[in-house]
């Protein structure tokens, strides 16, 4: 629990004067003031967020989390849980979608199992950081043990506390999980406070029939765990993920080393929702990356209170949607840094 108490000592609110300043400079380009929309709030938040008035996007990384969930014993996904450690052989050989997209954005792609119920050995390029092999089936009993949950939120902040020392300029959130949008819904519906119903949505695709079940499964998950959704880190430890714990780590340490993380979609924000509750200036260095088809991800960002950037109906995950939303928050940065004023280019104004 230390690293997260002196995590969270650590944030602070982004700086508003710097807000400021960098919309003056906006508003002294060649267009009219708040012509150019949320590219121009991308561009001002990155200036506060960095503390530069000339920030630096030339490393970007998005973090692919891998771990599996012992609730798809239940029935509640239409694949298998081997698909899991068969798609982070996939991220390695840079065959999936994040990688595409990353590639396309200029972000490196970085895979880390923190939960994978496979043995990966030397596999090269893979991040080892593997807490356990899986969570339990939580319709059962708890998902994870308190020790587990901590070790996996460790996980995130350590990462982003690499990235700061690296100097990288901007950070994404991704994740591979068979199963992950059940515990996901369940910890929307016990912070919240919503309806199983109204939180929860097909995934990977389920049919009517599945979808009821997993709904049922959710509701017999909260009523035997009981999390209370006053602490997320008990929400988190009895109905998540090793990968959302993971995620809510790294962007808890994004914004202690006053980093931007861009989150992609359902699971991410999640995390990232863990992360929000668990201090209130969180939310400052989030981007959304899009709105997920899934349900309950429009009350995760209502409550994060975060406005997503693009809305394309995604629900892939890995990290695709930050990816894309990456190139954006960098247009928006290089209007700030490479548009002329007024005064240079000789126009009236």
């Amino acid at each position: 629990m230390d690293i997260i108490t002196n995590t969270l000592a650590r944030i602070k609110p982004v700086n508003a004067d710097l807000l400021q300043q960098a919309q003056i400079r906006l508003d002294n380009k060649t267009k009219p003031p708040g012509s150019l929309g949320r590219l121009e709030e991308f561009a001002r938040r990155l200036v506060a967020i960095s503390g530069s008035n000339d920030p630096d996007l030339s490393k970007k990384v998005i973090f692919t989390f891998a771990a599996d969930h012992g609730i798809v014993e239940e029935g509640v996904s239409l694949y298998p849980s081997e698909v899991t450690r068969q798609m982070v052989l996939n991220f390695l050989a840079g065959g999936a979608g994040v990688n595409v997209l990353a590639r396309h954005a200029g972000a490196e792609v970085r895979v880390v199992d923190v939960g994978v119920d496979h043995d990966f050995e030397n596999v090269p390029g893979l991040i080892h950081r593997k807490v356990a092999r899986g969570t339990r089936n939580f319709a059962k009993g708890p998902a994870m043990t308190r020790q587990e949950m901590l070790a996996a939120v460790q996980v995130g902040i350590e990462l982003a506390d690499q990235c700061k020392a690296e100097g990288v300029g901007l950070v994404g959130t991704g994740e591979m999980g068979i199963g992950n949008t059940t515990p996901s819904s369940a910890m929307i519906a016990a912070i919240s406070g919503k309806t199983v119903a109204d939180v929860t949505h097909r995934g990977t695709g389920i049919d009517d029939a599945t979808l009821l079940n997993k709904i049922r499964v959710i509701k017999a998950g909260l009523e035997i765990n009981k999390p209370d959704g006053s602490d997320p880190l008990d929400v988190l430890t009895k109905v998540g993920g090793l990968e959302i714990a993971a995620i809510a780590g790294l962007v808890l340490g994004c914004a202690a080393n006053s980093l931007p993380v861009v989150i992609d979609g359902f699971i991410s924000t999640a995390g990232a929702l863990i992360a929000s509750e668990l201090h209130p200036h969180v939310r400052e260095y989030i981007f959304a990356a899009h709105k997920s088809v899934e349900i309950g991800h429009y009350f995760m960002l209502e409550r994060i209170g975060t406005e997503p950037i693009l809305d394309l109906n995604l629900r892939l995950g890995e990290g695709t949607g930050a990816a894309l939303a990456m190139t954006l928050i960098e247009a928006g940065v290089k209007i700030l840094k490479e548009m002329a004023t007024f005064e240079q280019a000789g126009v009236t104004h």
